[in-house]
């Protein structure tokens, strides 16, 4: 792996199967010459280096503004996201923006019921030598790479689902006993349908907490689908430049956890996270609908995620503003809510709005 760039601290003053692609995952992509201004040792080249960013995404990606921020978060952070949303509102077109825009290099796993864990991960396989003896190989699969999109996860089986989980986690791969390291930042992009269409399968909730943030991909307004059939008239693909490699992303990421945080906003995070479990203590709306709350990794994505927008809006610390900023995609998908939500159409989105609101006026003005 290519050396990284020096470490620069931020002062705390200045606070291969069936429905398969990918093989460009296992060969590693040539890095792009970037600018200077990229290298995102400090916080203007941290700013800029994310504003050229979004404007190639810009170019290819039609509003989805939430989308856009959501997902450069994650891959600052080195972290995955899951996105939501009927079929053909964007998914995978950002996914593949992103990948030309980072330089990144890119696998894509087509989700279907048939698929296999093998077909994700890979598998060892025997190979004839020379001398005419045997001899075992791991065969890589597509989940070598930096960005894997996993297109429509919830049309394949749990099992597969699963095969994700070691790496989400862990950054590896285990095949036959040996343990294989996956490139860095290595990140997984979800897209999923809503999963009352037909021929979905829900996601696991250990899975489900893995994803840093779960992204909404909402209808286009009429402005924003007359722009799209204007760009897409032609059927081709408008050009994106590279504008920033994988070190790149990693400096961002080392920076964004320099980020200092004050004790008060650190609670507030944990009193948000609290505000969500179940339990004789909790608000009814918590008590009658949530059978299970977030995990303490919601909190580390409130934390992380909340850096990284303070800085992508300019501040050099983290505030009570950053995190509820980003509470909704953090929360949203770590709530697994009861029958009885399902039957008064009480969403996860209300709960979390709910819990921002009373843990908000219960903290008053944190900074």
């Amino acid at each position: 792996m290519p050396a990284e760039p020096p470490h620069c601290p931020l002062s705390a003053q200045s606070s291969a199967g069936a429905g398969v692609e990918g093989e460009r995952a296992l060969k590693p992509l040539a890095q792009p010459a970037v600018p200077a201004v990229a290298q995102a040792t400090d916080p203007e080249a941290f700013r800029a280096t994310a504003r050229a960013i979004e404007q190639q995404i810009a170019t290819a990606i039609v509003g989805q503004h939430e989308a856009v921020r959501g997902v450069l978060t994650c891959l600052i952070a080195g972290a995955h996201a899951l996105l939501e949303g009927v079929p053909g509102v964007g998914k995978t077109s950002l996914v593949r923006a992103y990948a030309a825009a980072t330089s990144l290099s890119f696998g894509r796993v087509q989700f279907t019921p048939d698929l296999m864990p093998a077909d994700i991960t890979g598998t060892t396989i025997l190979n004839q030598d020379p001398a005419g003896g045997l001899h075992s190989e791991f065969q890589r699969g597509p989940i070598f790479c930096n960005l894997l999109l996993a297109d429509e996860i919830n049309r394949a089986s749990p099992r597969t689902q699963s095969a994700l989980l070691e790496a989400m986690q862990e950054g590896t791969v285990t095949a036959a006993g040996s343990t294989h390291p996956l490139p860095r930042p290595f990140c997984v992009l979800a897209t999923q349908n809503p999963v009352d269409m037909q021929g979905t399968y829900p996601l696991p909730e250990a899975q489900l907490d893995r994803f840093m943030l779960k992204l909404q991909f909402g209808y286009p307004t009429g402005e924003e689908l007359e722009a799209i059939v204007a760009q897409t008239i032609d059927r081709s693909e408008p050009p994106l430049d590279a504008v920033a490699g994988a070190q790149q992303l990693l400096a961002m990421g080392r920076l964004a956890r320099e980020v200092p945080a004050a004790s008060s906003v650190l609670e507030y995070i944990a009193d948000l996270v609290l505000a969500l479990q179940p339990g004789p203590g909790a608000a009814a709306m918590v008590r009658d609908y949530v059978r299970l709350g977030p995990s303490p990794r919601a909190a580390q994505a409130l934390s992380l995620a909340g850096r990284i927008e303070a800085l992508l809006d300019g501040r050099h610390n983290l505030s009570v503003e950053d995190v509820q900023s980003v509470a909704m995609p953090a929360l949203r998908h770590r709530l697994t809510l009861t029958f009885d939500a399902e039957r008064e159409s009480v969403t996860a989105e209300t709960i979390v709005a709910d819990a921002l609101a009373r843990v908000g006026a219960r903290a008053g003005t944190v900074d």
